[in-house]
């Protein structure tokens, strides 16, 4: 089972820059910035009145009104991206057999979860009184409720849970997926991740933290990672969602190969809650890991789509980590945060970010970090600053890490 391989078959990105992976990928090239002034409430009484938002996202769309109704936001969008994806892939599981939807699985996470229902629950249950609490609080609330959701709207039974790990949820989920299709539990395996946390509990949690910009005065450049004068991240909401096969199923049907996934490493800062290591030995790590992994040497990476989140500890960490895998070649890589447009995603970053990471190889492009002005002397690799730059992408790797120090790196090569 080891030699099994595992391909992309099938995509999909709800972002602030785009409901669809190819307008997402459209923005970043037109290096767009989804920050805007919040839209969803109030925030007179916030500090940070800004933020990525979705633009346009109709659930009805995508599912029954009936149905959204009885799922958190974050759960919309994460459903929303599976069928999108799902149809990307042209898996039609209307044709597919009981044993075949016994080896598809799904494994579709979020960071905090259903953090809207909670914040409205919560002063029903206190203005109200519990009798009133909704009984659909539970389950609207609960991470893998999304996963259950996919499951039942297919009929798909192999492996169904969800890893939490914060900001690197969508990388933790696509690992698992592809560990149990190479150990064949599953062909087939509908991952990644999903996030709303835009709420007036969601900002000023952050705030508090201090881990959010407050550069009201221009919301679309406050997504500034490496430039020297960053002051921490921009909120951002949506989905991302990947179709993970084994090579052999995905050519029997004749299936869309995006990419293969060849390698992953994990590994933990073991240092502090929030804080990042500020050596980024936990960061190393993953990265170490990840190229052994995938039994490939450090020079045959192209690209780093970094984690990047434009904080001022963790934009030198992710760097020094970069510079102490890749020593002199770090130099000849390009690496970008595509959270400079979409802002950060928190658990659905991974998914999306990966699409970015495998759209590289596709179309020998790199998407830009925008928004720099100001040089930082302690960032100095090839950022691909403001704009997006050819170049021959055959391998590109996948940063994400999260709050609690958990470290996720992806590798994927072009297929061949």
């Amino acid at each position: 089972m080891s030699q099994r391989r595992v391909v992309i078959t099938g995509v999909s990105a709800i972002t602030p820059i785009g409901l669809t992976a190819e307008d997402f990928w459209n923005s970043m090239m037109e290096s767009k910035s989804g920050a805007a002034l919040i839209q969803a409430f109030d925030t007179s009484k916030i500090k940070t009145k800004f933020a990525c938002e979705l633009k346009g996202f109709d659930v009805t769309n995508y599912l029954d009104k009936k149905l959204a109704r009885r799922m958190d936001l974050f759960c919309q969008y994460a459903v929303s991206a599976a069928k999108l994806a799902v149809e990307d892939s042209k898996l039609n599981p209307q044709d597919l057999s009981e044993e075949e939807k016994e080896n598809i699985g799904v494994i579709i996470g979020s960071g905090i979860g259903g953090i809207q229902t909670f914040s409205e629950q919560a002063v029903i249950n206190h203005t109200e009184g519990p009798d009133r609490v909704s009984p659909f609080f539970i389950p609207m609330l609960i991470p893998d409720i999304a996963s259950g959701h996919i499951s039942m709207m297919y009929g798909f039974k192999g492996p169904n849970y969800c890893a939490v790990s914060a900001c690197a949820t969508s990388n933790n989920n696509i690992i698992d997926s592809f560990l149990l299709i190479k150990d064949g539990h599953a062909d087939v395996m509908v991952s990644g991740g999903a996030e709303a946390s835009i709420c007036e509990l969601g900002i000023a949690g952050f705030n508090s933290a201090r881990a959010l910009s407050t550069r009201n005065d221009s919301p679309e450049t406050a997504s500034r990672p490496f430039d020297k004068e960053r002051d921490g991240f921009v909120m951002g909401e949506g989905a991302g969602c990947l179709i993970l096969e084994e090579l052999e199923h995905a050519k029997k049907r004749g299936a869309k190969i995006y990419a293969e996934i060849i390698g992953y490493g994990l590994s933990a800062d073991a240092y502090h809650m929030t804080a990042p290591d500020p050596e980024g030995t936990g960061a190393a790590l993953a990265m170490k890991k990840g190229l052994k992994n995938a039994g490939i040497s450090s020079s045959e990476v192209d690209y780093i789509n970094m984690h990047g989140t434009s904080t001022e500890l963790g934009d030198i960490a992710e760097t020094k980590a970069i510079k102490k895998i890749f020593g002199e070649n770090a130099y000849k890589l390009n690496v970008s945060s595509t959270k400079s447009m979409t802002g950060h995603l928190l658990g659905a970053a991974g998914a999306v970010e990966a699409i970015a990471a495998i759209f590289s190889i596709i179309h020998s492009k790199v998407p830009p970090t925008i928004n720099f002005v100001n040089p930082d002397p302690e960032c100095d690799l090839n950022y691909t600053f403001n704009k997006p730059q050819e170049r021959v992408v055959n391998i590109a790797m996948s940063n994400v890490f999260g709050f609690g120090g958990h470290n996720t790196t992806i590798i994927f090569k072009k297929y061949q």
